[in-house]
């Protein structure tokens, strides 16, 4: 664009016009949503009946300080990596993400979470085996110690939860020491499921799994401040179901991870 048209259009007024309507949905999306960005604000209008721009959503939440800024904090991340001291596997995926069947792909890993003065003596773990079809978590377990057992009871809800498949199921972890136990690498081979880990000190190899800590921090410690233990437990719990149920994505095409999957299930059925 030559100058003289660039400040042509400075004076005109090409701007979008929009209604105090508009800003009003935008503005109880956002009270209700506190973690979307632009784009999934966007389609949660367009689920409303608003059927607006992204742009022009991005414009009036810039204009009216309605900016997403939850993900703006960050924290040093746990690592659960002690050597080898078990079986390490080859990495399956290989960063290969995305995949058109429920069940599939599985990846997990282990994540720390602090209440009250933030201390290390107030930290719990988080663990969760998130399915990469609709980015779901379909197990997930909190405690005190990030033992191996910890690890170990998430993974057994997940294979008494698997339907029955005609293909076979993938986990997918880092090198952590739970994943080289022999208690975790023995019930994968007994229940037929494939091992995979990333390569040693390479987090893009399981990045899915990273985001999906990064968002649910966001929405639990990153934000908020909990006193004890109980309501760090209470709060975990109520955002899993957040995660699961009310919170679309827009990668699934404006829809919750469980919606997404009942969709695919009604699609084969």
């Amino acid at each position: 664009m030559s100058s003289s048209s660039y400040h042509d259009a400075l004076k005109r007024k090409y701007r979008v016009r929009y209604s105090q309507s508009l800003l009003d949905e935008i503005r109880d999306i956002r009270d209700n949503f506190p973690d979307y960005g632009y784009r999934p604000i966007t389609q949660e209008l367009h689920k409303r009946g608003l059927i607006v721009n992204h742009k022009l959503v991005l414009r009036i939440m810039h204009e009216n300080n309605l900016l997403c800024h939850a993900f703006d904090k960050r924290t040093r991340k746990y690592n659960s990596y002690h050597g080898t001291v078990g079986t390490v596997a080859k990495n399956e995926l290989n960063r290969r993400f995305d995949t058109d069947r429920p069940y599939q792909k599985i990846v997990t890993d282990v994540t720390e979470l602090r209440w009250g003065e933030q201390t290390t003596n107030e930290r719990a773990y988080f663990t969760a085996f998130v399915d990469l079809f609709s980015n779901e978590i379909l197990s997930w377990n909190l405690s005190l110690s990030p033992n191996v057992e910890f690890v170990t009871s998430a993974l057994d809800e997940l294979i008494a939860s698997r339907p029955a498949l005609p293909y076979r199921m993938f986990v997918h972890s880092d090198q952590g020491f739970q994943y080289q136990n022999y208690e975790f690498v023995s019930r994968l081979k007994k229940n037929k499921v494939k091992q995979s880990m990333s390569r040693k000190a390479t987090c893009l190899d399981n990045a899915v799994m990273e985001s999906v800590f990064h968002i649910f921090k966001v929405g639990t410690v990153h934000n908020n401040h909990y006193s004890t233990y109980g309501e760090l437990q209470q709060a975990v719990t109520e955002y899993v179901n957040y995660y699961n149920n009310k919170r679309i994505r827009t990668k699934l095409a404006g829809k919750t991870p469980v919606q997404y999957r009942n969709l695919s299930d009604q699609l084969v059925a």
